[in-house]
């Protein structure tokens, strides 16, 4: 955990056990000067559930692996171009690199 929630996990403890108003600020007073977070940010800490940051969603794959390596090889043929650029290119010249004998793709792999 970081220092500063570990931190943050203490001073809460503390905010929520004291009873006057005027200890609660010096709490908050010492919390927002020993780690310069703003004040309104760390009541704000202090009230939310956990402190735990959430997950990140990632994103489902749509290409497996054949297609990812067939995809790089004719990236590195053309000279690894953008996106923008490597998509026409794609449409086009696929049929004439397996034609030459350039890249070996799979059917079922072109029609992605």
């Amino acid at each position: 955990m970081h220092p500063k929630n570990e931190y943050l996990k203490v001073t809460r403890e503390k905010y929520f056990r004291v009873r006057p108003r005027k200890e609660k600020t010096l709490l908050l007073d010492e919390y927002c000067g020993n780690t310069g977070q703003s004040r309104k940010y760390v009541i704000w800490k202090i009230h939310r559930g956990s402190i735990k940051p959430k997950q990140r969603k990632r994103r489902k794959e749509q290409y497996d692996g054949q297609v990812k390596a067939a995809l790089v090889k004719v990236w590195e043929i053309f000279d690894y171009a953008c996106g923008q650029r490597l998509k026409p290119l794609l449409e086009t010249e696929v049929e004439r690199l397996r034609d030459l004998g350039e890249i070996e793709i799979p059917d079922e792999v072109t029609k992605y």
